[in-house]
Formats: C-alpha cells, structure tokens, sequence
C-alpha cells in the first residue's frame, strides 16, 4: 500500500510539472508574438513613409517635387479603402495640389523653381498624412 500511495504522488508531481511547463511555454510564445507584431507595425511604417521623407527638405527642385506628386498619387490609389494611409497634398502656386490627390488634375511644380516640402505624421498610427509644399525660390506653377 505504502508503494502504491509514493507512486500516485510521483505521477501527480509529474503531472504538475508538465503542467507548470506547458503554462510557461504558452506564455512566452504569446509575448514573443506580440513583440513581433509591434516591429512588424513599426517596419510597415517606417517603409511607408520613407517612399515621402526622402523628397523632405529645402531646396527641392521641381522635377523632385513633381515626383513626390506623383509618389502621392500611386500611394493614394494603391490605398485608397485605407482612410489612415490617405495622404492630402497643400501646394502655394496657382492651381496646384490640395486634398487627396488621385488624378493628374493639377499644375505640376515648375522645373525652374525651388520648394520647400514637409511630411507630417499621423500622432496615432504614424503614417504620414499630410504634405506640404512652399515655393522658395523662382516662379512657382505649372511647369513641364
């Protein structure tokens, strides 16, 4: 009998054991996935943005301005049922970009001219939504 009642209690101690394990496990794949998901969203982000910070900056010249537009453009069709990756465009010359910009329905930025062009972030996902571009230098409007 005194055999039978260490052998229950070996079995129920083995029992916890893999229990306690197996918790421990679950535990820390969990962890591990929501780190990932949390370098995966900032990845997306940074990747995102980087096709419009790069034309970030003084001194830019038309054609880079015109580029970025275009940039704007693809960007905003490609996402176009994601509201957080809608980028709108605000431009100071004569008939140029401001809102959500789709269509080439705008004058383009002069190639003779220089701007000045800054992103702004969204402060919740961290997407940038707006754009805006200043004439800095020359005659700023419809260009090539």
């Amino acid at each position: 009998m005194e055999n039978a009642s260490k052998a229950l209690i070996i079995a129920g101690a083995i029992l916890l054991a893999i229990l306690i394990i197996s918790l421990g496990i679950m535990i820390y794949q969990q962890a591990a996935g929501v780190a990932d998901g949390g370098a995966i969203d900032e990845v997306a982000v940074s990747s995102f943005n980087q096709k419009f910070t790069q034309y970030e900056g003084t001194r830019k010249r038309g054609a880079q301005v015109n580029a970025l537009l275009e940039q704007v453009k693809q960007s905003n069709i490609t996402y176009q049922n994601d509201p957080t990756r809608q980028i709108t465009v605000a431009s100071d010359w004569t008939d140029g970009p401001n809102g959500a910009i789709t269509t080439g329905a705008y004058a383009k930025a002069s190639t003779g001219s220089t701007y000045t062009v800054e992103t702004t972030p969204d402060g919740d996902t961290g997407y940038i939504t707006s754009i805006t571009i200043t004439t800095t230098g020359a005659g700023g409007g419809s260009g090539s």
